[in-house]
């Protein structure tokens, strides 16, 4: 072997052994926190069915579980994060009214991605609409283009937030179905929980493709819709009742 091939060796097995010291502390201490990631299936698409004649006017505890969980303010001013907002309608012609929780609607064809120019609004197969704050510029193309206006400019510096649901100024975000807990080997989301808690159980989260899941029944026997149809965005939240 020649003086040359020696040192390329040896050079190579330096960098590597180097490479392995530096990245082998991050995947060891990820896997005793978190555990070993899991990959996302597309055999999944994880939504909701919203039965509104459950859900009651002026009832708040889907909203206060998910910013409880999210660590969010709270506030409904114009510069605070909302994931979950009551909304009530009233139906002109007779005068019935109808309570219910509007969230990012998980499209499978979701505008907020399209109009992304630097891909941080993705969908993931098994159906989760997410924004990568990383990648976020705050341009907030994404909001203006969410027929739902389901998502939210962080304005302010963020304090206490939850190790588990990062956040950051300049960025939009918006309800990501809990997607910490799911990924963790949860069942359920912190405002269906909630709802449950209360005996409303007007929130039923599950596999929509999944024909043993709970949710998967209720979609084959109860009629329900999507919001604003007429876009052909086959929503992964769906409505009873409207």
């Amino acid at each position: 072997m020649s003086d040359i091939d020696l040192r390329r060796r040896n050079f190579f097995k330096t960098s590597l052994g180097a490479a392995a010291v530096a990245i082998a502390p991050g995947i060891l201490l990820f896997d005793i926190a978190h555990g070993k990631p899991q990959a996302v299936s597309g055999k999944v698409r994880w939504g909701m069915l919203i039965d509104t004649t459950q859900c009651r006017e002026g009832c708040n505890d889907c909203v206060t579980a998910c910013n409880k969980e999210n660590g969010l303010s709270g506030g409904t001013s114009a510069t605070d994060s909302q994931w979950i907002r009551k909304v009530e309608i009233k139906e002109i012609s007779t005068g019935r009214k109808v309570s219910l929780p509007m969230m990012c609607q998980h499209c499978e064809k979701p505008p907020c991605v399209d109009v992304c120019p630097t891909g941080a609004s993705f969908k993931r197969v098994d159906g989760i609409v997410l924004v990568d704050r990383h990648l976020c510029i705050g341009c907030r193309y994404c909001m203006m283009a969410c027929p739902y206006k389901a998502r939210s400019f962080i304005h302010e510096d963020l304090t206490g937030q939850k190790p588990d649901v990062p956040r950051g100024k300049g960025t939009v975000e918006s309800c990501t179905l809990c997607v910490h807990r799911i990924d963790a080997g949860g069942k359920t989301t912190a405002c269906a929980e909630a709802c449950a808690r209360a005996g409303h159980r007007a929130i039923v989260f599950g596999d929509m493709k999944d024909p043993s899941s709970e949710l998967y029944k209720l979609l084959a026997d109860m009629p329900s819709r999507e919001l604003r149809e007429d876009l052909d965005l086959n929503t992964g939240v769906r409505y009873h009742g409207i």
